[in-house]
């Protein structure tokens, strides 16, 4: 009987630590190498692009069908208006020069479709790149690709870069909240400002950043809030 407790004990260890290597390196490995790769579909087919066309955003490189959000089906705004990323959809290329980050962002902050690829999601109904209003995205700080891992480090004056299509946009890092509620959709308003830290914030329109991930590591308890402003638009 105590040798089959003892075999049992030492079979669920090595369960829970192949667990813990799949989520830690494995998840970390396949995000990593599948969001590079978004990256490089998405830079050739804006160098394949001739200028002033409208085409769909680049398709994603996976076995599965690209996933269509609601909407007219060419992605239009009812109406007129330019054309929105679809549901999911990489469309922009993050980076910060400071740490070495590239990643895609994607339309969303679905975890499957978006955040555990590796990908930076974009807020729904916040402001694209370079637009009024607050550009706020979310990513991974530990696992998957962990694009957000080390956003801590970030010192006012860092600099964000914002690559679509046509442009780069470059915002400046401002200020950083370390710590907030899952639920302090305030830092993600238009003009961001924290529900449950009211001085933490801004108190006047323009054109904003806000990137968000869990904290402290390891733990989605809480949210860091890294925000920035505009500093330069310039053509790709």
């Amino acid at each position: 009987m105590l040798w089959a407790a003892a075999e049992a004990a030492v079979t669920f260890g090595a369960v829970v630590l192949l667990l813990v290597v799949h989520q830690l390196w494995w998840s970390n490995r396949q995000a990593g190498q599948g969001a590079e790769r978004q990256v490089q579909a998405l830079e050739r087919r804006w160098e394949r692009e001739a200028p002033g066309t409208d085409p769909a955003p680049a398709p994603e490189e996976t076995d599965q069908e690209p996933a269509v959000g609601p909407g007219p089906a060419d992605g239009t705004r009812p109406g007129s208006g330019p054309a929105l990323p679809r549901r999911d959809q990489a469309y922009a290329v993050l980076r910060i020069p400071s740490l070495g980050v590239v990643a895609p962002v994607a339309e969303g902050v679905a975890k499957r479709g978006v955040l555990d690829k590796g990908y930076v999601g974009h807020y729904p109904r916040t402001a694209q790149p370079g637009r009024p209003g607050n550009f706020a995205v979310a990513g991974h700080r530990n696992t998957h690709g962990e694009p957000f891992r080390r956003i801590d480090r970030l010192r006012p004056g860092d600099t964000v870069e914002i690559e679509t299509r046509d442009a780069v946009h470059v915002y400046a890092v401002d200020k950083v909240l370390t710590k907030t509620l899952p639920g302090d959709t305030g830092v993600i308003g238009s003009v961001p400002r924290s529900a449950v830290r009211p001085a933490a914030g801004y108190g006047a329109a323009g054109h904003y950043l806000t990137m968000t991930t869990c904290t402290p590591e390891f733990s989605s308890k809480y949210r860091l809030v890294v925000w920035g402003r505009l500093a330069s638009t310039r053509p790709r």
